[in-house]
Formats: C-alpha cells, sequence, structure tokens
C-alpha cells in the first residue's frame, strides 16, 4: 500500500496564519455601528430564547457566581481546554493519522472560516454585555489568566458569540474521534468535555445556547464540506461510481473481452492464466484491491484484499457435451451471458478470467470481465493486453482538446445541446431480471472500411446501420421511429492510466422499420443524424456533467442523478466501436484466433453491441434482453444480410 501523504508542516502553518489574518481583519471593523448591532442581536436571540423557554443562561450564571472553586475553574477552563484539545488532536492526526489529516484539516479551517464570516455578518454581543439582565461577568470578576480578564488578551473580540467556537472546537474533537473510530474512552471522554463546555459558557455568560447550537450547526457543515471536497486517497472518483450507482440485480455493469484460442498445438492450461495474472498484479492495482464502503454519504474507497480467491477469480468450466463432442460457440455464448448476468459481490477485488475449455476441438477461450467501476471499455482492452504477449501499446487516437475558453465555450453550448435533445421516442421490449443472450458477428476489416468509405460514411455509420437494419427485420415487433443510441466516445488522453472511465456518452437516433431506399438509405440518414457525435460539445458536456455531478452533489444526490441519466429514459441502446491491436498475441503461450467486446446492458436499454477491430476482423458482439430478442442467433443474420445488402449497394 502506498505511503500515507502528509502535508508540509509549514504549509499548514501558512493555513493557520491566513485564518488569523481573517479573524484580525474582522476584529478591526470594530465601532460604534457595529457594537450597537450586536448588542442589538443580542437582545433578539435573548428575546427570542424566552420566547421557547430555553433561556437557562441567567439561572446558570447565577447558581455559579458565587462559588468561587467552580467559578475559577470553569472561567479557567473557558479559556484554555477548547484550544488545547483541538490543538492535541491536530498535532495527533499529522503524526500518527496522516491518511485523514487533509480532510479533518480542511474542516477544521471550514468551521473557522464560517464563524468569523458569520461574526463579520452577525455580530453578537455575549449575555454578560446585557444591561438590567443581572448577568455576572465571572471570568472578568475572577481576572482570569489568558482571557479579556488579564492584559494578556485585552484585545479579544468579545462581539462574536455567535456561533460559539467553544462549542464548535470542542465538538469538532469529538466528531473527529467518531469519524475514526477511535476507542470509547476517548470518546467518552471527549463527549463529557462537549458536555461541561457546553454548561461553562453559559454558566459563565459568554454565550447564549443558541450560540452553541449555531456552533454545532457549524460543525456539521464543515464536516461535510470537507467530506466532500477533500480528495480521499484511493477514493473512487465521480465518473466510476457513476457505475456503481446504475448498477442494478438486473443490469450488472461488467465490461470485458471475449477472447478465443487455438489449441491446435498448445493446450490453453487454467493454471498458466493463474500464473500470468501473478506475474502482472503489480500493473493491475484494482486486481488486489476491493471497495470498502464509508457510508451513504461518502464514495468507497480502494483498500488492499491481501487473499485472492483464485478459484474464483479464475475458475474454469468445459462446456463439452456428454457424448464427448465439443459443445461449441453456442454453448460458449451462453455460458459468458449466464456469468456477464451476475452482479459481482463487493467483498473482493471486482474482476474475473474464466477459461472454457471444450469449444471445439482446437478451440478454447476465456471471457475477462472487470465491473465499470474499475476502467471503461478501453481502459479494460489496456488492461487485458497487459496479461497478453508480446506487449502491446494500443495505438489510440491523438486527443487534442481546445483550450480552457474554448473549452469552457463548447462545454456550454453542449449542456445546452443535451438539454434540448429530449427523450427517446421509440421503447424497446425489456425483462425485469438479468437474463441476457450473447452471440458474435464476423466481418472482414477491410471489406468494411471499404463499404463505409463508398458511401462516405463511417466505420461507425455501418455499424449503428445494421443494429437498426437488423432489429427492423429480426423483431417483428419492434416499433417504428427513432431509436435513441448511447455511443461512448473516447476522452482518453494519450499515456492514461488503464484504470478509470475516460469516456462520454453521447446520443444519437436511428431509424427503426422500412426505409424507402432501403438499407443505403438508411445508412445516409444515421450518418447525417451522427454527426452531432464528432462536433466535440456534446462530448465536452457529457464528460463535464459526469464529472461535475459527481463532485457537486452528495452520493444520494449524485445516485439520482446516475440513474436518472443512465438508461431507458434517456437511450434504449448502447453501440460502441473500439480500437484493438494489429499484431499476433498469445495468452498464456496459446495464440489468440479471435477477440470481441463485452459490454452491459444499461437498466431498461436491452440491447449492447460493441465492435473492435482486430487480425484483419471487425469483431462484432452483441447483448441483448431476451425479451427483446427470443432467437439472438436470428439478430445477428439479420445484420449480415444488412451489411451483404449495403456491400453490394442493391
Amino acid at each position: 500500500m502506498r505511503a500515507a501523504w502528509k502535508p508540509r508542516l509549514w504549509r499548514e502553518l501558512l493555513y493557520g496564519l491566513i485564518v488569523f489574518a481573517f479573524y484580525t481583519f474582522v476584529e478591526a471593523l470594530h465601532g460604534p455601528a457595529r457594537e450597537a448591532a450586536a448588542y442589538r442581536n443580542a437582545w433578539h436571540i435573548f428575546d427570542l430564547e424566552r420566547f421557547l423557554h430555553i433561556d437557562v443562561e441567567l439561572a446558570l450564571n447565577q447558581w455559579l457566581a458565587p462559588r468561587e472553586v467552580l467559578r475559577t475553574l470553569s472561567n479557567y477552563e473557558y479559556a484554555t481546554t477548547y484550544i488545547v484539545a483541538a490543538g492535541i488532536m491536530l498535532v495527533w492526526l499529522y503524526l500518527r493519522r496522516p491518511d485523514r489529516y487533509r480532510e479533518m484539516r480542511n474542516s477544521f479551517l471550514l468551521l473557522n472560516v464560517i464563524a468569523i464570516a458569520c461574526f463579520w455578518a452577525y455580530p453578537v454581543a455575549p449575555p454578560r454585555f446585557l444591561e438590567n439582565t443581572q448577568f455576572v461577568d465571572t471570568v472578568l470578576q475572577g481576572a482570569t489568566w489568558g482571557s479579556w480578564g488579564s492584559p494578556l488578551v485585552g484585545h479579544a473580540n468579545q462581539l462574536a458569540a455567535m456561533p460559539s467556537l467553544h462549542v464548535a472546537w470542542a465538538l469538532w474533537v469529538s466528531v473527529v474521534l467518531a469519524e475514526l473510530r477511535h476507542t470509547r474512552t476517548v470518546q467518552v471522554v471527549s463527549l463529557i468535555h462537549v458536555a461541561v463546555t457546553l454548561f461553562v459558557v453559559m454558566a459563565t455568560a459568554n454565550h447564549f445556547l443558541l450560540d452553541a447550537v449555531g456552533g454545532a450547526i457549524v460543525v456539521w457543515v464543515s464536516v461535510l464540506l470537507a467530506r466532500h471536497f477533500t480528495p480521499v486517497p484511493d477514493e473512487v472518483r465521480a465518473p466510476d461510481a457513476f457505475f456503481l450507482h446504475v448498477e442494478s440485480p438486473a443490469a450488472p455493469q461488467h465490461v470485458g473481452g471475449l477472447t478465443v484460442v487455438d489449441t491446435s498445438d498448445i493446450p490453453l492450461r487454467r493454471e498458466a492464466m493463474v500464473d500470468r495474472v501473478k506475474t502482472c498484479l503489480h500493473e493491475l492495482p484494482r486486481f488486489h484491491q476491493r471497495l470498502e464502503s464509508r457510508g451513504r454519504w461518502l464514495r468507497p474507497r480502494w483498500v488492499e484484499h491481501r487473499e485472492i480467491d483464485w478459484d474464483w477469480h479464475v475458475p474454469e468450466y468445459d462446456v463439452t457435451r456428454p457424448d464427448g463432442l465439443p459443445g461449441g460457440f453456442d454453448a460458449l455464448h451462453a455460458l459468458l451471458a449466464k456469468i456477464a448476468g451476475e452482479p459481482m459481490p463487493r467483498d473482493r477485488p471486482m474482476w474475473r478470467w474464466v477459461c472454457v475449455q471444450g469449444v471445439e476441438s482446437d478451440r478454447a477461450a476465456t471471457f475477462f470481465l472487470v465491473h465499470h467501476v474499475i476502467a471503461d471499455g478501453v481502459g479494460t482492452i489496456a488492461q487485458s493486453l497487459i496479461l497478453l504477449e508480446p506487449r502491446y501499446q494500443p495505438k489510440l487516437p491523438t486527443q487534442r482538446m481546445p483550450g480552457v475558453l474554448r473549452r469552457a465555450a463548447a462545454t456550454t453550448v453542449g449542456l445546452a445541446q443535451l438539454a434540448t435533445d429530449g427523450f427517446p421516442k421509440v421503447r424497446l421490449a425489456t425483462g425485469d431480471n438479468s437474463a441476457r443472450a450473447f452471440v458474435t458477428v464476423d466481418l472482414p476489416l477491410d471489406a468494411a472500411r471499404d463499404v463505409a468509405r463508398s458511401h462516405g460514411v463511417r466505420v461507425s455509420d455501418l455499424l449503428l446501420t445494421l443494429v437498426a437494419g437488423g432489429l427492423s427485420a429480426a423483431v417483428p415487433t419492434v416499433p417504428h421511429g427513432l431509436l435513441r443510441v448511447s455511443v461512448p466516445l473516447m476522452v482518453r488522453p494519450p499515456g492514461a492510466a488503464a484504470e478509470g472511465n475516460l469516456t462520454a456518452a453521447v446520443m444519437t437516433e436511428v431509424p427503426l422499420g422500412p426505409v424507402a431506399g432501403g438499407e443505403p438509405a438508411r445508412l445516409t440518414e444515421i450518418a447525417r443524424r451522427s454527426r452531432r457525435l464528432y462536433t466535440g460539445t456534446r462530448m465536452l458536456a457529457s464528460n463535464f456533467a459526469m464529472r461535475a455531478a459527481g463532485v457537486v452533489l452528495p452520493m444520494p444526490g449524485h445516485a439520482w442523478f446516475a440513474r436518472t441519466v443512465y438508461g431507458g429514459r434517456t437511450f434504449q441502446a448502447i453501440v460502441s466501436n473500439m480500437p484493438g491491436p494489429d499484431i499476433a498475441l498469445t495468452l498464456a503461450g496459446v495464440p489468440l484466433a479471435g477477440v470481441y467486446p463485452i459490454l452491459p446492458l444499461a437498466p431498461r436499454a436491452p440491447i449492447a453491441v460493441g465492435a473492435i477491430g482486430w487480425d484483419g476482423v471487425l469483431s462484432v458482439s452483441i447483448a441483448v434482453d431476451p425479451a427483446l430478442v427470443a432467437d439472438i442467433a436470428s439478430l445477428a443474420d439479420a445484420m449480415k444480410v444488412v451489411y451483404d445488402e449495403l456491400q453490394t449497394g442493391d
């Protein structure tokens, strides 16, 4: 595990000086008008307490004033203990808990800044300043050293009663101890200190009860803000947590790849796959980490998982038929669909690499599944390439990002475009469980590029047309109209780590049903509509929304946002075209004969189609909800028919 981050001491001292300078600035604003406002506000608070029958300060003050020993102890408690407690806590955090220091320090700075801002905007005099109320200034009466009762701190700001920083600092220490799950004894002692401080600030006539309530509110707000905005080591990033929120038992969110290997000369051995993972484990951090929950309001974080269950992570299946014949690709696809439809438990690293024997006499297979919280499709390809040999660096297109101002302008335009895109006009049939079917289709890559080139479109447009035309032909009950499709676009900069989701989902629409002019006309219409995918504005806006929502919204709000924008309410299908390797690769010494992407179904979006160019083949995978297509083979055949029609131009 990485060593915990520890800040520079001079920088921490500088933060303290800045906050103190802010306090000094507010104190320098003292004048007759400010003093009059402080007295007026104090009377408002006192009157409100009397109206609510919670004005306990005078009774406590009159009880304490004649008791000399208790009065003196209370004076010194008021002057010192909150400073000592907070100071000890900050030093202890810095030295012993650097992993949580930044968050806790931020909350302490925030509570002071918020309190000082309140002193500025709403000065309040303490109860002991109110005339004709019989309050006794016990601190002044005892000339308590270290307070305004002594020359040492005679200049202290005495018009800063709301909120009570004495209560706030003591309560902050108690909250930090609870956050860190410190021993029960220490937490009880801290709570006693809070209770004593609450009594003292009122009994010494320095604060109203509502000042203490204000201090508690400031602590609550500052802790929440610090939690939300402070980076936590290995905290799940907002775009990654997005896919934890959208996942449901009916829509597990796994991405991955299916690899078919040629076992003519070398058999595929599960033990060799395990050895390969162990060799590369240091390059795959999420393979030895699991999620740790941090409560309902905080994103989880990645923590080390020492014991890897190799039987679960790298299991072996044999699809050979009872009569001893190979099970074939239908059996492989059925097994993949079953396992991909099972949610991954979160008490272990969220990946699997399944070995499948008995596909054909000279073919075995593996499928590599990674939860979407770990990586997007391109990231999963990058991770799988670490396990293959020889080492290969994907040739990703260069990402040319505009400057800050142009990017901001483009994002603003894109947000306006997204806001006016409306909702899907066509909805496809979906089931209420995680059942799915899976099939693959192979198309000659060069020929597919030629077809796209001859029509003046992109290969992605061709893929969208195969999906729309195939659904129109294979599903008699498919509604006619415009189908909303989510197309993931890469925003992954060169050299980015394999982990993380660095894509943006942009919507386009494809016509379902008969089209005058046949499939060539459908392709032309789809290409026209898909131009929005490549202008960049919607892509930037989509990526910004995914990141910003997780930063601005608390966890429950981010979860609501994710479930609202991702799935059947906004799109009905996913179609993705990804780059693949252009060299021969091996898996545990066995040559690869085919590679296919695995995409998850989004909630209430019953079809996901992925394509990857590999070794001269456009390898297409199709995952569907059986409620949409009862016979997935018919959909694959229909897509081939559409391709043939586009190739011949008939």
